[in-house]
């Protein structure tokens, strides 16, 4: 089948535009090419599809052993005589290529159909490839994206050269977006650079806000301030929990900034979200307690270290600040400090004493 010479121009024009080889094309659409002509004329014969070296034309061939003209020929043999008006110096026992005679028409459109659907898997792969290549080293940062539109929940955004989308599991409650917008994201996972996938990005990962304070504090860039745990539910609160690294630095008054300016730029960001910035300790109880900021705790008690269970006294005007809207506070405080928190008023654990 004839080719227009504008194929080849194409597959060289891609090769340079996109990065895919024009002979790692050639040989897809050859490969496919042949899976499609045997499934669409019911063949399973040795059959061959390939180019010719011009790419000016699709020949479909078969291979044949070449017989005496005395024995009689099965499908996948020819006759001396036959073959030798092919290949005048063929010889008996030897194998020939017999080039197939097409439906031009059939087999123009199964081509046509065919090379499409491979040229946009490689467009796919191609796609994928730069994508992993050019963001490989960004898991776990912060890529700033605009908006290019939104399709039912999806926000699609433009990254760099590329496409990706920030799904509705990753936005934060309540977050409006608008073609044009720019955004912060945290890119969560990067797709396989065989396998491929979409880059995963997110605005309601913990990360995100690690990564905001890290862009708004020098100190956790220098060293002298270490991110220990974090704990998030996004659009409503995070606990941080910060220590130094040296002695003099204070984390907590670090992270906040002067007059809050520090803290202010990333609550912004996060549209309001509170944000309650303790101090790290080796000591449980004391990491305890400060992971329930902002109420005051009157007391401690480690009930199971080895189920990392403790139990938590607080007077009883700090109770319902303790516990938190809806146990907001005290979840928060729990998965900050991977300890299950029981908590009481004091007025509770007095009765609870008499009781005993």
């Amino acid at each position: 089948m004839k080719l227009d010479a504008s194929f080849a121009e194409g597959l060289n024009q891609l090769e340079k535009e996109r990065g895919i080889p024009a002979l790692d094309l050639r040989i897809a659409i050859e490969a496919a090419l042949l899976s499609a002509y045997k499934k669409k004329f019911g063949i399973r014969d040795n059959v061959e599809v390939n180019f010719n070296k011009s790419l000016t034309e699709i020949v479909v061939s078969t291979k044949k052993k070449v017989i005496g003209n005395d024995q009689e020929a099965n499908s996948n043999e020819i006759n001396y005589s036959e073959a030798a008006k092919l290949y005048p110096d063929v010889q008996i026992d030897q194998e020939i290529d017999i080039k197939l005679d097409l439906k031009n028409e059939d087999f123009g459109r199964l081509a046509a159909q065919v090379g499409k659907q491979v040229i946009t898997q490689k467009l796919r792969e191609a796609e994928k490839r730069q994508v992993y290549d050019e963001y490989h080293d960004r898991k776990g940062q912060i890529v700033t994206c605009m908006v290019q539109r939104l399709e039912k929940n999806n926000v699609i955004v433009k990254l760099g050269k590329h496409e990706a989308v920030l799904m509705p599991s990753e936005q934060v409650p309540g977050e409006k977006f608008r073609v044009g917008d720019r955004l912060k994201l945290f890119v969560v996972e990067l797709p396989d650079a065989v396998k491929g996938s979409q880059i995963l990005l997110s605005r309601t990962n913990p990360g995100f806000v690690q990564k905001l304070f890290e862009l708004e504090v020098p100190e956790l860039i220098d060293g002298s301030i270490i991110i220990k745990s974090t704990a998030r539910e996004a659009g409503y609160r995070t606990k941080i929990a910060v220590a130094t690294t040296r002695g003099n630095t204070d984390p907590v008054g670090a992270c906040i900034g002067t007059r809050g300016a520090r803290i202010k730029a990333i609550v912004d960001e996060l549209l309001g979200e509170k944000i309650d910035v303790v101090k790290w300790s080796t000591n449980p109880v004391e990491f305890i307690s400060n992971a329930l900021s902002p109420a005051k705790v009157a007391n401690v008690k480690i009930t199971d270290k080895s189920k990392s269970s403790a139990h938590v006294i607080v007077p009883d005007d700090q109770l319902s600040l303790a516990i938190g809207k809806e146990g907001q506070n005290v979840r928060l405080a729990a998965k900050l400090t991977n300890f299950h928190i029981d908590i009481e008023s004091e007025s509770q654990a007095k009765k609870k004493a008499l009781q005993t």
